[in-house]
């Protein structure tokens, strides 16, 4: 979501928005995504269920692992199962580190969970679309940016610095950065938010030093840690640390506790400060306050809040990430290979060593396997005798978040206000809880940005509720019956009323040149998740994140499944940290090196 990375009642009265607009963009056009029409206005079309999205005409079908070439080299040092964020971020550090590294995808497209399609022209995102951090460098810069810089690959993105917000209290523009936000809660919550939302900043942001000292690109899975991160970035910890006082050295030692610790020391009571703590912390996490990561959040306020941010989206898409990161493994001789359906790991002698694909072929993994699928889908691939018990059931006791209903709209600018934004967030109702399904919806609207993703005179959104609609309600349904057309236009109708309060009144449904609603089953189907989860809902200080080696010699895990958990960065830092584990030590410090941090 958040990524891994905004969201459907009449709410008072119609949306003020605040005198200061979003940053234009880049006056340079982005040229068109694949498959986007260049001129020609599309013909309209029968709302497509996004189950019947079609396979990328690019791609020829029957070609299972045929674009890199598996069937004549069907081996390497590493095997990644997996293209999303995490699995590309390891497989592109492992060929930058010279190893021969293969990933293998089963869809026809490479991403994951962040993957961009193309329907009539209108590029669509699947995913996160709420960014951050590409233009940081250094020790300090997100994960992502880091692997990016490693690669020699850059995003360009358009910046921005707010987003509508549509909640109990009201309708507002919100705007990141350490004045502005409050701003925004001074008029509409009152004097008494300011001064708690102050007073959260004045402690959260000297601990966000001590959260950034260590670059997440240093981080390894092994002692060499010691070297790579501890030992060569100690003197730089050690300043933040007696910079913050003993006060703020107090609140570090939290940062591995859950962020509601924190906020809990500081006496926070204001009821709008709680809810929008434990919403950031949701979107960003999958688990409000009580659950999130004391660090991860300390990230964000640091990213969000500090003086002269940003808000970012890549000018081609969300899918200009993943092609930043899928030119960067080939530039470095890694293979990626599409429709190639892992069935099975291969265990012999009680490691791993190679997969199986769901074609009978076998590749080898000289090194390693690394599974970028979740921590269910791997267990579902492993030989069950292979597998300790204890794994087993710690894995199949570990509890999931819900999964996701999705909204794919192109239509004409004319079909919406002039004031349109970016980013939407939507809240129903507090008291129901920002995890309570039906009660959040995110909206994206990439194109009032650039016009490289759609059409000319025509817009694409993306409306979601993030992590909330129940699997049990879909589980067992045909996707061919009445029944799940139903459920989808039922279901679907939360998302429907949000965009129409974005949009204004100048909205209509009929009007769409694309309409596409996913379910959960989707969510299954085309991202291969179990359940359609979107991920592990594990709460700080109850339980922690798996580290991403597992009891089996030579298989590792990354993404969202593993330390640090949910999220675009994240996910990053759980590929580099895999990549960075099966290098040397020198290896490892001759990229820090490299890179300058």
């Amino acid at each position: 979501m958040a990524s891994a990375a905004l969201a459907s009642r009449a709410l008072p009265p119609p949306p003020r928005h605040c005198a200061r607009r979003p940053r234009a963009p880049p006056t340079t056009a982005p040229r068109p995504r694949r498959g986007c029409a260049a001129a020609a206005r599309p013909a309209r079309c029968r709302a497509v269920a996004a189950d019947e999205r079609p396979a990328d005409p690019s791609i020829p079908e029957g070609e299972d692992g045929a674009l890199s070439g598996v069937a004549e080299r069907p081996e390497a040092d590493v095997v990644v199962i997996g293209s999303g964020i995490g699995g590309l971020c390891c497989a592109g550090l492992l060929a930058r580190y010279n190893q021969d590294v293969l990933v293998l995808e089963s869809h026809d497209r490479p991403g994951g969970a962040a993957h961009s399609f193309d329907i009539k022209g209108f590029n669509f995102d699947s995913g996160p679309s709420l960014f951050s951090g590409f233009q940081s460098r250094g020790p300090q810069a997100n994960p992502l940016a880091q692997v990016l810089d490693a690669l020699g690959e850059s995003v360009p993105c358009a910046s921005y610095d707010s987003w509508m917000v549509y909640v109990p209290e009201g309708q507002f523009l919100s705007r990141i950065g350490p004045t502005d936000f409050l701003k925004d809660l001074d008029e509409f919550v009152g004097a008494d938010a300011v001064q708690e939302w102050k007073k959260l900043l004045d402690a959260v942001i000297p601990i966000s030093a001590a959260a950034m000292a260590l670059p997440p690109l240093s981080i390894r899975g092994d002692l060499g840690v010691l070297s790579t991160s501890a030992g060569r970035y100690a003197p730089s910890l050690l300043k933040s640390i007696l910079q913050m006082g003993p006060q703020g050295a107090l609140g570090a030692t939290k940062l591995l506790r859950p962020f509601s610790e924190i906020v809990d020391s500081l006496g926070l009571k204001n009821p709008f400060v709680r809810n929008w703590i434990d919403l950031l912390c949701f979107l960003l996490a999958g688990v409000k306050s009580d659950g999130a990561l004391s660090a991860e959040m300390v990230y964000m306020f640091a990213e969000w809040y500090k003086p002269g941010c940003s808000l970012e989206y890549p000018l081609e898409g969300s899918g200009a990430i993943i092609d930043a990161l899928v030119r960067g493994i080939k530039k470095f001789g890694g293979r990626l290979a599409l429709r190639s359906h892992v069935e099975k790991i291969l265990i012999e002698n009680g490691r791993a060593v190679g997969v199986k694909l769901q074609s009978g072929q076998i590749v080898r993994a000289r090194k390693a396997v690394v599974s970028n699928a979740s921590m269910w889908d791997t267990l579902d691939l492993l030989p069950p005798d292979a597998v300790p018990r204890s794994y087993q059931d710690k894995v199949k006791a570990t509890p999931q978040c819900e999964s996701f209903m999705h909204l794919h709209l192109g239509f004409d600018v004319e079909n919406a206000r002039e004031d349109l934004g970016i980013h939407h967030i939507v809240v129903n109702d507090w008291n129901k809880g920002v995890d309570a399904d039906q009660n959040v919806v995110l909206i994206s609207v990439p194109t009032v940005l650039g016009n490289g993703l759609a059409p000319p005179g025509k817009h694409v959104l993306h409306a979601y509720t993030p992590g909330t609609e129940p699997f049990s309600l879909w589980e067992g349904l045909d996707r061919k019956s009445a029944e799940y057309r139903r459920l989808k236009e039922e279901r679907s109708e939360v998302m429907w009323k949000a965009v129409e309060l974005a949009l204004g009144p100048r909205f209509s449904r009929e009007k769409c040149d694309v309409k596409l609603v996913g379910s959960p089953l989707t969510h299954k189907r085309f991202l291969r998740r179990n359940r359609g989860t979107y991920g592990p809902a594990i709460k700080a200080g109850e339980a922690t994140f798996p580290g991403q080696a597992t009891p089996i010699p030579q298989l590792f895990c990354c993404g969202d499944s593993t330390f640090p958990g949910i999220g675009v960065p994240a996910v990053a830092a759980s590929g580099a940290i895999v990549a960075n584990t099966l290098v040397s030590v020198s290896q490892h410090s001759e990229l820090l090196d490299a890179v300058g941090i």
